[in-house]
């Protein structure tokens, strides 16, 4: 019985900044319901590959299929109208709007925020709530990461791009996150995931690819991942033994 078609499907893109080729030839799927854990050093082109998905960059070989439909090429805030929603690196929260303007603009697609997401957005992350009035350029970076994560879930994903959510963030905050993700993927979002925390991406991926200098040199299952001793050596910080 063939393989069912896979939510997302990237096969063979290429990326050039200029002369640059930061993507050589990158294929990878993620199926309906799945956690995708992209992995690599900085530089390996994890978040030059969800910058592509996305829309924010044009490749210029290959090709993107999202539920059946050719993607690449299509403008992000049209890919936004999709289901495709993408949290960059950095959070990128309107400092001078408060946490429910930040939130509101999430569903901007929509004539009106749904009360159901947003009531669904402030349960997985009741300090929103305690925010809600509050203007977001004065909350913690981990208050950040909340509300940009909260603020794509207003969009309605069905594919939901996180890149790098636990940086910079104390432990007990990643944790959080990570815990988070988990809730989200179990609404049935489907996730890729670019996170520099490797042990605690693979645990929650369900297929996991790694990257260096924009191709992918290793691919399998997370557990499969977690369990190869050059991810270990490279990602996990564990020495290999002879």
């Amino acid at each position: 019985m063939p393989d069912a078609q896979p939510l997302l499907q990237v096969d063979d893109i290429e990326v050039r900044y200029g002369a640059i080729s930061a993507l050589k030839g990158i294929s990878f799927r993620a199926d309906a319901g799945e956690i995708v854990a992209l992995l690599g050093a900085n530089g390996a082109g994890k978040t030059t590959t969800q910058k592509t998905v996305s829309g924010m960059l044009r490749p210029t070989r290959g090709s993107i299929t999202f539920d059946g439909r050719r993607i690449d090429g299509i403008p992000a805030h049209e890919l936004v109208g999709l289901g495709i929603c993408h949290v960059p690196e950095g959070r990128h929260v309107f400092p001078r709007m408060t946490v429910a303007e930040n939130l509101d603009m999430g569903s901007f697609r929509f004539r009106h925020a749904d009360q159901g997401d947003l009531e669904m957005v402030l349960t997985l992350f009741p300090r929103l709530k305690e925010r809600f009035g509050q203007q977001a350029g004065t909350l913690s970076g981990g208050e950040q990461q909340m509300l940009a994560i909260g603020r794509a879930l207003m969009g309605k994903p069905r594919l939901l791009l996180l890149d790098e959510p636990s940086m910079g963030l104390a432990p007990m905050i990643v944790d959080q996150i990570f815990r988070i993700i988990r809730q989200i993927n179990e609404t049935g979002v489907t996730v890729v995931l670019v996170e520099q925390n490797a042990a605690q991406a693979l645990h929650l991926a369900a297929r996991g690819y790694v990257l260096e200098t924009g191709t992918i040199v290793l691919e399998g299952t997370g557990r499969d991942l977690l369990a190869d001793d050059r991810v270990r050596a490279a990602y996990l910080g564990e020495e290999l033994t002879a």
